[in-house]
Parts: structure tokens; C-alpha cells; sequence
């Protein structure tokens, strides 16, 4: 398989009278197709890096290579316009907006892109809706939902414009735990049945457990060596190290 996300030395510093480095010089690769997860305690950088690997943040330092092109040759507008071709984004809070139906709110970002008709549009978030177990909820409004069926059309605008990587940030923190296995199902199905790549921030074991591999984040850095519960078998190929989720924070660790 092909990387699709290239991480190289990313650097990610908050300048001030006392500096805070949220990543430091983190290097990584994701594949085509791989359920990744990203694990550590509270304030380790998860957040951080997922937003720099999905452009909603740029690097102190260090560059992305998404789908072999370097991002770091863009101005927002172009950032803006790879955000909406090549990524979906999933969140805790699902961030659908009240105003409008369940289906318009899927079909926002392909409206955004401009790629298909308004016609095409509503069939593609209808088909979304469909396949994410939510058609019949396409007239109503988000605050009618219950949380899972929220999360899932979040699902389903992510999907929207047809994205090489899904990125999710604590996707199951806000649901039960049967909503939680429904989301996890899902985003598991997207990289097996459509070859879609997902990077998912966690610190649900059982979430972890579905990836393919987890990368263990500890202050700001990848930690080597830490064996989360995705770990392989000791027989399989090693990934980038793992993180368990109930590890304690280091001392002084950034909220």
C-alpha cells in the first residue's frame, strides 16, 4: 500500500513569553486504507496532531505530504480547497448545524467543493444517509436525533465529498456504549469496504482495539516501545508503538 499522510520533523510551538511545544518533531506515515489510532494522556498533542495532519493547522515546522503533494507550498485558499477534495472530519460533538435539515447539513460540502449539481448533490447525501442507517431522518432537524444517529450524519458529511482520509477527534466520547460500538463499526467499515483511510484520536480501549495500529503520543512526541490495546500479536510486523489510554499524564503536561 501507498502512503497517503506524510508526516516529516513536524514541530508545532505556541510562541509567547513562555513557549509551549504541543508536537515535537514527530515523523510518521499512514497508508491507503489504514484504521489508525492516535493515543496518550490528557494533554499529550493527540488533538494537535490530528489538526496539523488534516490542515487545520500549520506547523511550526516540518511539512505534510498528503497524497504525495507538499502542503507546505499552500496559502489557506488552496489549504481550503485540499481540506474539502482529499479529508472528511468527524468530531466529539458532531458540530451539525441547527438551522438546517439533516440532509442539508450533508450536503453542505459537496455544495462548498461545487463539483455536482444541486440534483446530484441531495441523491449522493440521500445515499448517505442510507448506507449510514439514518434515511428516514433526512427531514428533521439534528436537535430531533439522538446522539448516535447525530455522530452517524456526521459520518455522513465527512463522506460528502468522497475524501481520501477520514480524521475523527474522540468520536465515541460523547455516546453510550452501544452508540460507541455503532460508530466504531462504521468507521472500521469505511477502510474495509471502501478502502478509506481513518485516523481517529481515542482513549476508548475498544475503539483502539479495531485499528489496524495505534501510535502512542506522550508529551508532544511518539513513544516508542508502549504497548496499547491495538497492539499486534507478537508475530505480526511491528507498527508504531502503542499507548495505553489509562496512562497517567507526565507532570507539567499541556491541557
Amino acid at each position: 500500500m501507498s502512503a497517503v499522510i506524510v508526516a516529516e520533523h513536524l514541530l508545532r510551538r505556541l510562541e509567547g513569553e513562555v513557549p509551549v511545544t504541543l508536537i515535537d518533531d514527530v515523523s510518521l506515515s499512514i497508508d491507503r486504507g489504514e484504521f489508525v489510532c492516535v493515543m496518550g494522556p490528557s494533554g499529550s498533542g493527540k488533538s494537535s496532531l490530528l489538526y496539523l495532519l488534516g490542515l487545520l493547522d500549520i506547523p511550526t515546522a516540518g511539512r505534510i505530504l498528503l497524497d504525495g503533494e507538499d502542503t507546505s507550498r499552500y496559502q489557506e485558499d488552496e489549504l481550503a480547497n485540499r481540506r474539502l477534495e482529499k479529508l472528511g472530519f468527524v468530531f466529539q460533538f458532531h458540530f451539525l448545524l441547527a438551522e438546517f435539515t439533516v440532509l442539508e447539513n450533508v450536503v453542505l460540502p459537496m455544495r462548498r467543493l461545487g463539483r455536482l449539481d444541486e440534483a446530484a448533490q441531495r441523491a449522493r447525501g440521500s445515499e448517505l444517509l442510507e448506507r449510514l442507517g439514518v434515511a428516514d431522518q433526512g427531514g428533521k432537524r439534528p436537535s430531533q436525533l439522538s446522539g448516535g444517529q447525530r455522530q452517524r450524519v456526521a459520518i455522513a458529511r465527512a463522506l460528502a465529498n468522497d475524501p481520501l482520509v477520514v480524521l475523527a477527534d474522540e468520536p465515541t466520547g460523547n455516546l453510550d456504549s452501544a452508540a460507541a460500538a455503532n460508530v466504531r463499526e462504521i468507521l472500521r467499515t469505511l477502510t474495509r469496504d471502501l478502502g478509506k483511510t481513518v485516523v481517529a484520536v481515542t482513549h476508548d480501549a475498544a475503539f483502539a482495539a479495531a485499528a489496524d495500529r495505534c501510535i502512542g503520543l506522550v508529551d508532544g512526541r511518539i513513544r516508542a516501545g508502549w504497548q496499547g490495546p491495538a497492539a499486534r500479536p507478537a508475530s505480526a510486523s511491528p507498527g508504531p508503538a502503542s499507548v495505553s489510554p489509562d496512562a497517567p499524564a507526565p507532570a507539567g503536561d499541556v491541557p
